[in-house]
Parts: C-alpha cells; sequence; structure tokens
C-alpha cells in the first residue's frame, strides 16, 4: 500500500512539474526545446498520411455500403469479434421480386418472361456486387483499417511520451537555470558594515545548498536528456515508416481499382446478354397491338391475315389531335410498320381508332411509322 502511495504521489509531481512547465511555455515564460526541421517534417507528413487515410476509409465504407444502419451492425459485429450474418444485396432481392412475379403473371406472357429475364439478370448483378464487396474489404478496407487503428496508434502513443520527454527535459532545464541564479546570488559577499558576523556561516551554509541542487539538477537534466534522446529516435523510426504505409496503400489501390474494374466488366456483360434476351420481345409487341386494332374495328374479324392488312402508310393524321413529342431513347424498327428513333428528336405523334395504347403513329417529313409510347415524351 505505501509503495502504491508513493508512486501516485511521484506521478501526481510529475504531472504537476508538466503542467507547469507547459504553461509557461504557452505563457512565454519558458523556452521549449524544438525538433529539428527533417523531424518535424515527418510528423506533419504522418498527420497527413492519418487525415487523409481516414477520410478515404469512411467514404469508402459510404460507397460501398450507403446503408448507415447496415454499416453500424457490422462494426457491432467486428467489435465484439463476431462473424456478420450474410445479408442479401438490393439487386439479388429486386430479382428474386422480379421472378416470383414472374410466376404470378404467367412466364409464357410477354410480361411475365421479360420479368423473368430482367430478375435472373439482377440476381446475376447483385451476385456480382457482393463479390466486389468482399473483394474490396479484403483488398483496401482492411489494410486501411489496420493502419489506423494498429500503426496509428503506436506512433500516436510514443509521440505522447516524447511529448512528456520533451517538457521533462525542459523543466530540467528551467531548474538547472534558477539553482545556477541561486547559487550566484548566495555566493556574493555580503557588506561588512551592514552585515553582522552570523550572516557569514548562513551565507555559506546557503551556498553550499545551492551547490548541491545544481549538481543534482545537472544530473536530473542529463538523464532527461539521454531519455528524450532515445524516444526521439524511436519516434523518428516510426514516423519514417510512413514511407512503407504508403507503399502498401498503393499496392491496395491498386488491388481495388482491379476489382472495380471486374465488377463493372461483369455487369457490362450481363446487361448486354439482357438486352440480347430482350431484342425479340418488341416483334411480340408489335403482333399484340395489330391483333387489338383488328379486333376493336366493327366488323373486322380478328384473324392474324386480316390484321396483316393494315398498311401505316395507309393511315392519314386527323385534322385534329396531333401532338409534338420528344424522343427520350434510340428505337430499331423491328419491321417496315414500325419507326426507327433517335434520343433528343421531335417527332408528331397521333393515334388511330384501334390502336393499342401502348403505341402510336409517328411521323417525321415524309417518314411514317408505329412508335412505342415509353420512348417518348408527350410535348403540351
Amino acid at each position: 500500500m505505501d509503495f502504491n502511495v508513493k508512486k501516485l504521489a511521484s506521478d501526481a509531481g510529475v504531472f504537476f512539474t508538466r503542467a507547469v512547465q507547459f504553461t509557461e511555455e504557452k505563457l512565454g515564460q519558458a523556452e521549449k526545446t524544438e525538433l529539428d526541421a527533417h523531424f518535424e517534417s515527418l510528423m506533419s507528413r504522418a498527420d497527413c498520411t492519418k487525415n487523409w487515410t481516414e477520410k478515404i476509409f469512411r467514404q469508402t465504407e459510404v460507397l460501398l455500403q450507403p446503408n448507415p444502419s447496415a454499416r453500424i451492425e457490422e462494426f457491432l459485429y467486428e467489435k465484439l469479434d463476431r462473424k456478420a450474418p450474410s445479408r442479401i444485396t438490393n439487386g439479388e432481392l429486386l430479382g428474386q421480386y422480379m421472378q416470383d412475379a414472374a410466376k404470378e403473371f404467367g412466364p409464357g406472357t410477354p410480361y411475365g418472361s421479360t420479368l423473368m429475364e430482367v430478375g435472373e439478370c439482377e440476381r446475376r448483378l447483385g451476385e456480382a456486387e457482393r463479390d466486389f464487396l468482399q473483394t474490396s474489404a479484403i483488398s483496401f478496407l482492411n489494410p486501411l483499417r489496420n493502419f489506423l487503428e494498429g500503426d496509428w496508434r503506436t506512433i500516436s502513443k510514443e509521440r505522447r511520451l516524447l511529448e512528456n520527454r520533451r517538457l521533462d527535459l525542459d523543466a530540467c532545464k528551467t531548474r538547472l537555470k534558477k539553482a545556477k541564479a541561486a547559487e550566484v546570488k548566495a555566493a556574493t559577499a555580503p557588506d561588512f558594515e551592514e552585515t553582522r558576523p552570523r550572516n557569514y556561516v548562513l551565507s555559506a551554509s546557503a551556498s553550499a545548498l545551492w551547490s548541491e541542487e545544481v549538481e543534482k539538477a545537472e544530473h536530473e537534466l542529463r538523464v532527461a536528456q539521454t531519455e528524450f534522446d532515445r524516444q526521439a529516435e524511436v519516434t523518428r523510426l516510426l514516423l519514417e515508416g510512413i514511407s512503407s504505409t504508403h507503399v502498401n496503400h498503393l499496392r491496395c489501390l491498386h488491388e481495388f481499382v482491379e476489382a472495380q474494374a471486374a465488377y463493372y466488366k461483369q455487369c457490362n456483360l450481363h446487361m448486354q446478354d439482357l438486352q440480347k434476351e430482350l431484342s425479340r420481345f418488341p416483334n411480340a409487341f408489335a403482333v399484340n397491338s395489330m391483333s387489338a386494332a383488328g379486333s376493336s374495328l366493327p366488323g373486322t374479324a380478328t384473324s392474324p391475315a386480316d390484321a396483316e392488312t393494315l398498311k401505316i402508310e395507309e393511315v392519314q393524321a386527323p385534322a385534329t389531335g396531333t401532338r409534338k413529342a420528344k424522343v427520350l431513347y434510340d428505337y430499331d424498327a423491328a419491321d417496315s410498320s414500325e419507326l426507327s428513333l433517335l434520343a433528343d428528336e421531335l417527332i408528331t405523334v397521333y393515334t388511330v381508332p384501334g390502336m393499342d395504347s401502348d403505341w402510336l403513329v409517328g411521323e417525321r417529313g415524309n417518314q411514317k411509322g408505329k412508335v412505342p409510347v415509353t420512348y417518348l415524351e408527350l410535348l403540351s
């Protein structure tokens, strides 16, 4: 118990001495040992590395997992040293919903078959996203986290210890300076006329005491200087290791870019395959619209032969009811009855009796043909 009390008192004394030294430095009443320019440059570079690594790490987390609740959940599992449960991606969930809807609507219908194809593509995109997230976490996020939670904490600890050693060193310098000034003052010979003989003894005794205090302060200064130099060397080595950190992060950055490029390439391939699969569906739409037009006209038969007798070039624009429309996307005509479109062009559109509601008749100069409504923005 005595040992603990003594140690506590000693630590309190050291803390008080450092606090006094720090306060006097801020007030300009004490000298401060300055580090060399190279050391200051190393510390500035380390601080810059830490700050930007932290920002890049946080924003990469947001990029890979935009959901804050999911990030908090992953953080808690990590702190509890437990494996987070596998989470289905949004793409996989969307694909599952689409395929379930296709089964309800009938996979043999145009809408159901399209939902089935798109849902399968979304599922593959979700799987590719999950692989990308896992690869990026291992190759990029984990090294950055290890630096912030490992190497940087060690550097910060050693820098704080160096600052304490510097405060101890400067406190010893201040103590030695005051002791020498007191020794010189005590050694000054008193005035013979105004000083009693008894004061000569006191002056000699005080001079001897201050000489001992100077020797003690010099010894403490040498010890403090040695500890400061040793700690400065340890901290310098750690700060110089930041260069190796940059090399490691550079390698991780290349791996992150490679993973991102592979992910987007895979997504592009999936979407191209989906477009090829869906390229046959406009023909089905055309057949449906022609059938609907034939069946809606009074006194006409609904056979395919009768539907094909409607020639788009024979359709005349009504006197009223035409509108301008802006084309949103490029569209390639499936047959001669349709009109190919280019994005951002303006065309004239109108409807004719019996035409399916998903289609309009479009005119561009002397060209005329059916156009899908979903590709247009009707203007007033």
